[in-house]
């Protein structure tokens, strides 16, 4: 368990965690977070070996470990019960943390998500592992951020997409083939109907890991659950539509 995880919060009143996906940051909630803090207050934190939070000795770790890294934080911040709201892995880690720890969550929103993918989607993925590997990470950047980023969104902002692509480049790259293994290879399905909670998904209808179809089948086991699917965008809905992900969270939120 990481005891060294850096966070930030601000806002008052019911307490949300913010969890970010494969090599991204804390701030990279920024946007949303300043739709929902006049209402709630606020911590996004940076997964282990992720920004300013450090990778424990244990090098090789697992999605169980980054449940365990979240619930550290809860309890180190004396939360009580807390709104999870997770992106990409942080999607993974959310409802595992819910099913690891059942009462001590409100609600659980789950943006650009997979589960019940097909092997060749899986593969797809562990492809891009193996890639960053054989033939260095600058060969396959272009991959991931076309899969993240519209092109429109790609073109108007390079400014954004050469920062985001400056934080992979700052990882240690067995922690971000690491967190990335852990995305490709997480299988939920076989439990997400224990998550009774009220549950937000979000995905683009463009997204090609998190796509709508795998989506509609989540939203299907998970009982109490709402799918919005945001027409064109692909996977960084957190950047690349912000408010409006932050208006139908704070929505979501607002009706519990």
């Amino acid at each position: 368990m990481n005891s060294k995880i850096s966070y930030k919060k601000v806002g008052k009143g019911q307490p949300i965690i913010f969890i970010h996906g494969v090599g991204s940051r804390k701030n990279s909630w920024d946007n949303i977070i300043n739709i929902l803090k006049q209402k709630y207050e606020c911590i996004s934190y940076d997964l282990r070996g992720h920004g300013e939070s450090p990778l424990p000795d244990k090098k090789k770790f697992y999605l169980e470990d980054l449940v365990n890294d979240l619930e550290n934080l809860r309890s180190k911040l004396y939360l009580n019960k807390i709104h999870l709201i997770g992106h990409s892995l942080g999607g993974q880690i959310g409802p595992a943390y819910v099913r690891k720890f059942p009462n001590n969550a409100i609600s659980l929103t789950m943006l650009s998500t997979a589960a019940f993918r097909t092997n060749s989607e899986k593969q797809k993925t562990l492809n891009l592992i193996n890639d960053i590997r054989n033939i260095g990470l600058d060969a396959v950047v272009p991959k991931l951020i076309n899969r993240w980023y519209t092109d429109e969104f790609t073109k108007k902002n390079p400014n954004l997409i050469l920062k985001r692509i400056k934080m992979i480049k700052e990882m240690n790259i067995e922690t971000f083939c690491r967190v990335f293994w852990i995305y490709a290879t997480c299988t939920m399905e076989e439990w997400l109907n224990e998550i009774s909670i009220p549950t937000l998904l979000i995905t683009g209808e463009n997204d090609l890991s998190c796509n709508p179809k795998i989506n509609m089948k989540m939203a299907e086991v998970i009982k109490n659950s709402k799918l919005e699917i945001l027409p064109k965008y692909k996977h960084s809905i957190t950047s690349e539509a912000g408010e409006i992900v932050g208006i139908k969270i704070k929505e979501f939120l607002d009706k519990l």
